[in-house]
Order: structure tokens, then C-alpha cells, then sequence
């Protein structure tokens, strides 16, 4: 099917009387005929749910969907995105090893894996699209385990290079993880250009609506975890399951199944079922939502283009003149960039915040990928905790607002920045 029509029909199939609209299964635990039967659940040895903590069936229902619109092997809901961000790289990731990771994450991933998981013992090193080939090969070694990256940079707006990192990561032996948040699955599949494992914060474009947090990892399926030794996780014996080994009764399911059987039945960062439920409403429009948004964004990155007198530079990839327009057209589905547009306020950190303060359709909320149109001062926000070189790293300035665009009128939305710039 067409991802338009699996984010309708995808997951959730009813039979014969059963409701048409996926139930919220609201139950911590399932009952069983025989103690055999639950047994073998939890030698792993037959499907089916023993604990909410681990899967249920409204759950599975919304996994099953986005593993098909990626084209996955199957995908794991958490919590949050940032549950998604550590499971996916603690699951092949222990004290000792490294991973390489691009400057231009989002704020809250790059603190969690240069501080929070630095804590942990896992070393987190930093590249960026000027380094040389061989200045990012440098940096790889016996310990590194993977390479991480984002497909639209949050905030920069960066595009992805897969055609060059893939192969640098493969060459290596390790996998590409690809945050695939700000693209979606509608508008980039990162599995066909060469990723492995893909997260999305789901509480933005997938919800699409600011009611339900969570987050989402998709197994590709792909890449050989037995290869050179790397992932024992995955390769040798575990003996919390009694000693099953991923790789010889999972198959190319090995990744994700170790992520739900082990890491979030260990750190449960559990999605509830409500917080399925709603995602999978968002979803169904997503489809329709994400082109609108941006259409949107790219008729108000071409206004604020005309508006020199007072904004320094504009960054989204969709515009002609933007660096990253070439990659956007490789990569993303006719181009289309998504709803954020990123742009530089002359006159710095006062004038960028005058300008939101003086906004009146668009909301200052700290979120991006709202059905709303919303705004954001990102230095003094969501990315307050990074140095002056780190925020420059990721693409950004103090003047700089990140600016999401939604879904009404695109005319009112660029009345209301017209309004706000007249304010200045």
C-alpha cells in the first residue's frame, strides 16, 4: 500500500464484529489458560503480551503501522524521544565503547549523549559535514559501535548526506541510526538510503496535534550484527533470557527484540496505551498534514527571504538558494521540507525576542511540528544549556528563531509576521 493509505489502514486490522477503531487496550497484565503457556513467553519461545511494561496490544497496533510506513522489520514505542534517542544507542552501545555522532543534533540529544551518557561510560564523538572523509574515519575505532545522525537537523535544518556517511559507517563495520522526526516517513525512508535503525520523537509531526509524548524505533532489519565481532548484546548468549542468543532466534528482528525483551523491560520506558491510542489519530492524517505544513513553510521562507531590512538569513532547505536544497531534492519526497523554517534576526537575542512577543497567531511554546503555527528563541530555550561553540556547532546564532509553521491559512500566518516585523 502507499504510505498515505498505511497511515488509514496500517497495524490494526478488525475481524468479523470487532470495533473499527483500534481499542485502547487499558490493562497492565493478560491471563492466560496454563502456567505452560506464560512460561514460554518468557523463555521467549512463543508471541504474545505478559506485562504492559513490555508490549500491548493497542501498542503493537501503532508499531506495527510505523515499522510498515518505514519499511522496517519491525519498531518498538517509547516513552518519549529521548527514550528512543538511548535505548536505540545503549542497546548496542556498554561502558567503554564510543559512537560517532553529528554537531547539529537537536539540543536535548546532544546533551544526553555528551553528558548524560558519558556518565554511563559510553563516549560520544562529535563530526560535522566540513570535516574531511578522512578526518571522520580518525575518529572511528575498535570500540565504536555506531554512527548517528538526524535526516532534517533540529534546529539547523541540515540535510542528511546519506550517499556520503552511509558508506563511511558501513566501511567501519558499524550501523547508521537516522532521527527521522522532522522528515517523517511521508516525506524521507531512510532505510532506502542505506540507514539502519531509524527513531522519531513522535510527540511532533507523527501526533501532529501537542497532546501525547512518545517516541518510536524501527529496525531495518539490514545490517549484520555478526559481522567482526562488534555487538556480543546481540551475538552471544544473554542470561536474563536464559542464555538466548538474538542473532541465531531472532533473525534480522534480533535489534528490536533485544530492545523491548531486555532494555525496556529493564528501564521501562513504557508508552501507556491512551498515548497510543492518540498517536495512532495523528498518524492517520499525517499523510495530509505533513505536505500542508510544508507547502506552508516554504511560501513563508520565501516572504522572509524579501525581508533583508530585517532578518539576516533564512535556512530551509525547500528554498532554491539554500545550501541544502540540493540534498533536499535527493533525498526527501519532491523536495518537501518539512513545516520548520530557521532565520536570523538582525539586531541578535533582544530583537529575536521582540519579534515573538510581538507575534499574535503564532504561539511561543517550547514545540515544533504543531497542527499550530509556533516560535521559539532556541539560544535562550530548548538549547540554553550548550556553549557558545557547541550552539555554533549546531547551526546557531542568538538572534536565531526557529519559527514551525502549521497548517492554517499560510496568507494569515505571513499577515502575522508581517505584523511582528512592522513591531521592530
Amino acid at each position: 500500500m502507499d504510505r498515505a493509505t498505511i497511515c488509514v489502514q496500517g497495524g490494526y486490522e478488525p475481524k468479523n464484529g470487532e470495533p473499527r477503531v483500534l481499542p485502547i487496550y487499558q490493562s497492565t497484565t493478560y491471563k492466560y489458560d496454563s502456567a505452560a503457556e506464560l512460561a514460554k513467553l518468557f523463555d521467549l519461545e512463543s508471541p504474545g503480551h505478559m506485562y504492559t511494561r513490555i508490549s500491548n496490544p493497542t501498542v503493537d497496533s501503532v508499531e506495527k503501522k510505523v515499522a510498515e510506513l518505514e519499511g522496517g522489520v519491525g519498531a518498538m514505542m517509547t516513552s518519549s524521544g529521548q527514550a528512543a534517542s538511548l535505548i536505540s544507542v545503549f542497546n548496542i552501545a556498554s561502558a567503554g565503547d564510543n559512537f560517532i555522532m553529528m554537531g547539529n543534533l537537536y539540543g536535548g540529544t546532544t546533551n544526553l549523549f555528551l553528558v548524560t551518557m558519558k556518565r554511563m561510560g559510553i563516549e560520544a564523538r562529535v563530526v560535522n559535514p566540513e570535516m574531511s572523509d578522512e578526518e571522520i574515519l580518525s575518529l572511528f575505532d575498535d570500540r565504536t559501535r555506531l554512527f548517528f545522525g538526524e535526516t532534517i537537523a533540529n534546529p539547523s535544518l541540515a540535510v542528511f548526506d546519506f550517499d556520503r556517511f552511509v558508506p563511511l559507517a558501513h566501511s567501519k563495520g558499524v550501523p547508521l541510526i537516522i532521527d527521522n522526526t522532522f522528515a517523517t516517513p511521508i516525506l524521507c525512508r531512510p532505510f532506502e538510503h542505506g540507514a539502519d535503525i531509524v527513531i522519531h520523537s513522535s510527540t511532533k509531526y507523527m501526533d501532529g496535534h501537542a497532546v501525547v509524548v512518545g517516541g518510536m524505533i524501527v529496525d531495518g532489519g539490514t545490517f549484520d550484527w555478526t559481522k567482526g565481532g562488534k555487538y556480543p548484546e546481540l551475538t552471544e548468549p544473554d542470561e536474563s533470557y536464559h542464555g538466548v542468543v538474538y542473532t541465531e532466534s531472532f533473525g534480522k528482528s534480533a535489534y528490536i527484540t533485544k530492545a523491548r525483551v531486555q532494555l525496556m523491560r529493564d528501564l521501562g520506558s513504557t508508552p501507556q496505551p491512551i498515548a497510543a491510542f492518540l498517536l495512532n489519530l495523528g498518524l492517520e492524517t499525517l499523510s495530509l498534514r505533513i505536505r500542508k505544513h510544508s507547502e506552508n513553510a516554504l511560501a513563508v521562507a520565501k516572504y522572509l527571504e524579501t525581508r533583508s531590512d530585517v532578518i539576516e538569513s533564512v535556512s530551509y532547505p525547500g528554498l532554491e538558494s539554500s545550501p541544502e536544497h540540493a540534498r533536499a531534492m535527493k533525498y526527501l519526497d519532491d523536495g518537501l521540507s518539512s513545516g520548520v523554517v530557521s532565520f536570523s534576526m538582525k539586531g541578535g537575542r533582544e530583537k529575536a525576542m521582540k519579534f515573538m512577543d510581538s507575534l499574535h497567531l503564532a504561539s511561543i511554546v517550547v514545540h515544533v511540528a504543531d497542527a499550530r503555527t509556533c516560535v521559539l528563541n532556541p539560544a535562550s530555550t530548548t538549547h540554553r544549556q550548550l556553549s557558545d561553540e557547541m550552539l555554533k556547532e549546531a547551526g546557531i546564532d542568538p538572534g536565531f528563531v526557529r519559527f514551525s509553521v502549521g497548517i492554517e491559512d499560510v496568507k494569515d500566518i505571513i499577515s502575522d509576521i508581517e505584523g511582528a516585523l512592522a513591531c521592530l
